[in-house]
């Protein structure tokens, strides 16, 4: 798969690798596991050399060396010998950078954490030495979020405060998502489109699987998901394990219970049995993987709240591979693929209205977006778009099938959610349906 979007992250690195022939840069690019961070460098530096050292879980000294002959080769200096400790490099890099401009990149720069902790504090150390004469452009990435927020939020961290500059990596929009379908299937249809939504959620690793295979309609896409060898099985554990720790498995289970609909702390509680305060916590502010949602301008803290998984990959993850797990370790792929089929229309349905929404903030029509259900749950309305700007608001009701959705029955809902309100009493009231036609 050809490379797509990311224009305005191009623009940024390329802006800030010019600012850094005048004065050091120090970027943090953050994003989730194969989100495309190293891609994106590597793209937004194409036409010049830069140093490119991935933080490999080996020996320090090992690292040196490789990192040694990549400077040979970019940078074209004289052999440094056997250097054996990171913080020398470093150090000699940025005397370097005084007289000389290049970029530095660091991939998985949290694992410095497993091979020498120390690295951390000399880095601030030399940084805060030669940073006013340096000319350096030096990035770092990770994706282990939580990681790289300890090492770069926390102000008992040495390197607290010390980065010029953050890049948060992103899915692909749908309008992207769009692109690559229609470049690679120009007769695909919104079913697939919603598809490769739904199984990817705009992750670029994941995306270009599907489309380097092939698997470019709803069914090819569930059949090379699910099947022997399948790169999607693992991806829950390999991404995740690392960073809950030895306590994975509650947080598996939490993650679990909202991809399956149960997605208040009492129903999860019910499940588990025991009390999740604090790692919902963790969820929604370390690890940035839930958020809460609440039914727009409701007052309460606790009450009506409910968790969404933030991530559409691991929605589904959650939802069919680990909770089916038993069943692929029997190799039974055919009959996993039966239950999706079974559930699909229930669980796209879902993932439709987070496309709408995804398409609301895309559009920057709106200045307010937000859901509304009732107390019991038996009312909902699916989409909120508040234009404040033209005193416009936009109700919507959002079904998989056009023939589903009732206008008659959205209106008194909307009555419902605006009796106890004042916000939108001079506003434009405009009610309207989504379905798949309009993707």
């Amino acid at each position: 798969m050809k490379f797509y979007d990311r224009e305005q992250e191009i623009l940024f690195l390329q802006q800030t690798r010019e600012e850094a022939k005048r004065v050091a840069r120090f970027t943090v690019v953050t994003g989730r596991r194969r989100i495309g961070k190293t891609t994106l460098i590597t793209k937004a530096y194409e036409n010049e050399p830069f140093l490119y050292f991935f933080v490999a879980r080996k020996a320090e000294a090992d690292l040196c060396s490789s990192l040694t002959e990549e400077m040979e080769d970019k940078l074209g200096i004289a052999t440094l010998g056997a250097v054996r400790n990171f913080t020398d490099i470093f150090e000699y890099l940025m005397k370097l950078s005084q007289d000389r401009s290049f970029t530095l990149v660091i991939d998985e720069f949290q694992d410095f954490y497993r091979i020498n902790k120390s690295i951390f504090s000399d880095m601030q150390r030399i940084w805060d030495k030669y940073e006013k004469n340096s000319h350096i452009n030096f990035i770092v990435c990770g994706s282990v979020y939580s990681m790289m927020q300890k090492i770069f939020k926390d102000k008992k961290e040495p390197l607290y405060g010390r980065n010029t500059g953050e890049l948060r990596v992103k899915p692909f929009r749908p309008s992207v998502l769009k692109q690559i379908l229609a470049d690679a299937k120009p007769d695909y249809s919104n079913e697939d489109l919603l598809a490769l939504f739904t199984f990817t959620g705009g992750v670029a690793k994941y995306v270009n699987l599907i489309i380097d295979k092939g698997a470019l309609s709803r069914d090819e896409m569930i059949s090379y998901i699910i099947s022997p060898n399948s790169p999607f099985i693992s991806e829950g554990k390999n991404n995740l394990i690392e960073e809950f720790g030895k306590d994975y498995g509650v947080y598996f289970s939490i993650l679990s219970c909202i991809s399956r609909g149960k997605n208040t702390r009492s129903e999860i509680e019910d499940v588990i049995g025991k009390e999740v305060g604090g790692y919902l916590t963790n969820l929604e502010n370390d690890f940035e993987l839930i958020s809460k949602r609440q039914p727009l301008f409701e007052r309460s803290r606790s009450k009506s709240v409910r968790y969404e998984l933030n991530d559409v990959f691991y929605s589904f993850w959650f939802r069919f591979i680990f909770k089916y797990n038993y069943i692929l370790e029997i190799e039974n792929f055919a009959k996993l693929q039966e239950i999706i089929y079974r559930d699909y229309n229930t669980f796209s349905g879902l993932t439709l209205e987070r496309y709408f929404h995804q398409i609301a903030t895309e559009s920057g029509k709106f200045t307010r977006l937000g859901r509304w259900w009732d107390r019991k749950g038996k009312y909902k309305i699916d989409l909120i778009a508040e234009d404040e700007l033209s005193g416009k608001v936009c109700f919507y009701e959002i079904k998989r099938q056009k023939e589903r959705i009732d206008i008659v029955a959205l209106g008194q809902k909307i009555s419902m959610f605006l009796a106890n309100t004042e916000q939108y009493k001079d506003f434009q009231i405009i009610c309207k349906g989504l379905s798949m036609e309009d993707m």
